[in-house]
């Protein structure tokens, strides 16, 4: 018997750490080759790390969470002599093969890293999920995008895994979407849009499900409890809380709310839903407010910006690229709707469903989300009366939609009801003047208020 001892590949990209998010085998665990034994995230991607030779593993290299440089030893598993044989003659010819052909060159089309953050991380979330081959040589890791062919064990994340516990769905029974055979939050959506879910209350029920384990707790009304939970903060969450940390350490915000009557447009998309909706689909606020947005801006163009504070330049945009805030299982990502002012209200509505259905499902591309001049952020129903939303460094303004109430209002002598919603909208203080925030606020309830302003040009 032997000991092969498999290294963090070099993913390429000029990557010279990663964070190690999951394993999938424990010591002990026999694998196969081929058997994906850890995934990695870097800024670009999440990568899977495949197993060059079948064996026993003996011992992992790091704990979930830790950030491991290319190199670095990341699991030793236990070979026959014959086997470490083989998989040392594999990573010769293939190294020789990779020697033999020129590197690629990067496509122009192919998305550049960092233009700036994605608000409370969007550019942190990973567009592509790919495989490294360890080749079985640890001195001279090989690393190519391949096929994954799926193992009697569903290729999934922790998080994917969690879900579908948590709906009572076999992953055997998900047909998966995701790059080579990985099973999607989207996945699941579709599974149970299909067939339903089983027991989608046993999460609530108090169940968790470690490692396949399922204990059931129960805690009686008033009894003292002392238990507790520590999280790590990994993967997309630990960018999450990177670029949140950054983007309140760099910009001083100050918050500007304004409670806008919304009745009147509200009518205006009922009957144009009524209209037109089996045809050209369904009709949300955003599309309007991302209208009001865009002619709002043209008079307060200092909002419409991104602003490099190391080099002291402020570079305002004639291009309307709203990042519209995208809660998914993951984290919160922001997708980027791209030339918002060329867009009339149901290419907006269709672009945003889009957008938000691949940033749902795992397949936004970073392209997808780089690049946003404002953002527009919503907590739905949830909204609450009013919020502080936090600032997507590098840009200087971001707007937060509070809920919709119906409240009583006075009007031209008579008490009416009318629908009425808060915009709770941050501006970074250094570039974005008080008055400037103020008027471009009202501006856009303006718009909304006498909602056919929005069409008049």
């Amino acid at each position: 018997m032997g000991i092969h001892t498999i290294k963090m590949p070099d993913i390429g990209e000029g990557i010279a750490e990663v964070e190690l998010v999951a394993w999938h085998v424990k010591p002990g665990d026999v694998v196969d080759e081929d058997q994906v034994l850890a995934d990695v995230m870097t800024d670009k991607a999440n990568v899977e790390v495949p197993s060059p030779v079948k064996g026993t593993v003996l011992a992992l290299g790091g704990d979930v969470g830790q950030v491991l440089a290319v190199g670095s030893e990341l699991i030793r598993i236990e070979v026959a002599e014959t086997a470490e044989a083989g998989a040392v003659e594999r990573a010769t010819k293939v190294g020789a093969m990779s020697a033999a052909r020129p590197s690629p060159q990067p496509s122009p089309q192919s998305p550049q890293r960092g233009e700036g953050v994605r608000p409370e991380a969007a550019s942190a979330a990973p567009s592509q999920t790919r495989r490294v081959s360890t080749g079985g040589s640890l001195e001279e890791p090989v690393m190519h995008v391949s096929e994954i062919q799926r193992s009697d064990r569903p290729i999934a994340t922790p998080s994917v895994r969690r879900r579908a516990w948590e709906l009572g769905i076999d992953l055997q029974s998900v047909k998966a979407t995701g790059l080579g055979g990985r099973i999607m939050h989207g996945d699941l959506e579709a599974h149970v849009a299909k067939h339903g879910s089983s027991t989608p209350s046993r999460a609530l029920a108090g169940e968790r499900q470690d490692e396949g384990v399922v204990t059931i707790t129960t805690t009686p009304n008033y009894a003292e409890r002392n238990d507790e939970q520590q999280i790590p903060v990994i993967g997309v969450r630990r960018k999450i809380a990177q670029k949140m940390q950054e983007s309140k350490r760099r910009i001083p915000h100050f918050t500007y709310v304004e409670e806008v009557d919304v009745t009147d447009v509200e009518i205006l998309r009922s009957q144009l839903n009524i209209r037109f909706g089996a045809q050209r689909g369904k009709l949300t606020l955003l599309p309007f407010l991302v209208r009001a947005a865009v002619i709002a801006l043209r008079d307060c163009p200092q909002i419409n910006a991104r602003f490099d504070d190391e080099a002291g330049i402020v570079t305002r945009h004639g291009a309307v690229h709203i990042g519209v805030a995208t809660q998914t299982a993951a984290g919160l990502m922001v997708p980027v709707l791209r030339h918002a002012e060329t867009r009339d209200l149901w290419s907006c509505a269709s672009e945003v469903s889009r957008l938000a259905d691949a940033a749902r499902a795992g397949k936004v591309t970073r392209d997808e989300l780089t690049g946003s001049t404002l953002t527009i952020t919503s907590l739905g129903a949830l909204g609450g009366i009013a919020s502080t939303p936090v600032i997507n460094h590098p840009e200087v303004a971001i707007v937060g939609v509070n809920r919709i109430v119906e409240r009583p209002v006075y009007r031209n002598g008579t008490i009416v009801p009318r629908q009425l919603m808060n915009l709770s909208s941050s501006f970074d203080h250094r570039v974005v003047d008080g008055i400037d925030a103020a008027k471009f606020v009202q501006a856009i309830r303006s718009l909304l208020e006498v909602p056919t302003t929005l069409f008049v040009e």
